[in-house]
């Protein structure tokens, strides 16, 4: 019968302070070495959209080029001239800007600017070139900024805080071609 008794007691004891603590910090190591990592995969997701988001930039406008003997200078463009970029791309309430995945993306006029005359009907912002940006909301979201042109090569710059990378597009130090 003392037997018996001594099994019940075991079994309504429960978990000591001493045991709940170790448990805690062997969680707390687990999740201390796992966070980094997660972080670092978080960003590479974001880049790797970001790139995603310069190359179909690059296929929209040369698909406009054709329809449109011209580039467009806009997101919005790409969109209303006739659906040549997704809606996840266009349809910011930022007018030139939209962010996804953490990077704002941005389509403006290139630097050396000669806006076409009179384009085909449904084209209203048509120019001889673009300049597509994708630049980080921070570091947190971003390490690197892409940029693109109509030459079609997509540039990154790496340096911190990250700058999207400036025209004309030249290899520094911080800046390469990633394709």
């Amino acid at each position: 019968m003392l037997a018996r008794h001594d099994s019940q007691d075991s079994l309504n004891r429960g978990f000591t302070l001493i045991e709940l603590l170790i448990v805690v910090a062997i969680i707390g190591i687990i999740a201390a070495i796992a966070v980094p990592g997660l972080l670092r995969a978080r960003i590479s997701g974001n880049e790797a959209s970001a790139i995603g988001s310069m190359r179909a930039i690059n296929a929209a406008e040369q698909s406009y080029s054709t329809a449109c003997n011209g580039f467009a200078t806009t997101l919005q463009e790409l969109r209303v001239a006739g659906n040549f970029l997704s809606a996840d791309l266009t349809l910011g309430s930022g007018g030139s800007a939209v962010v996804k995945s953490g990077f704002t993306v941005q389509l403006a006029r290139p630097m050396a600017s000669h806006p076409i005359p009179a384009p085909p009907a449904g084209c209203t912002a048509t120019d001889v070139g673009y300049y597509g940006t994708a630049a980080p909301l921070s570091i947190s979201t971003g390490s690197r900024a892409f940029a693109t042109d109509e030459q079609g090569t997509i540039w990154q710059n790496n340096a911190v805080p990250a700058v999207t990378p400036v025209e004309p597009f030249t290899p520094t130090a911080n800046t390469t071609p990633i394709q």
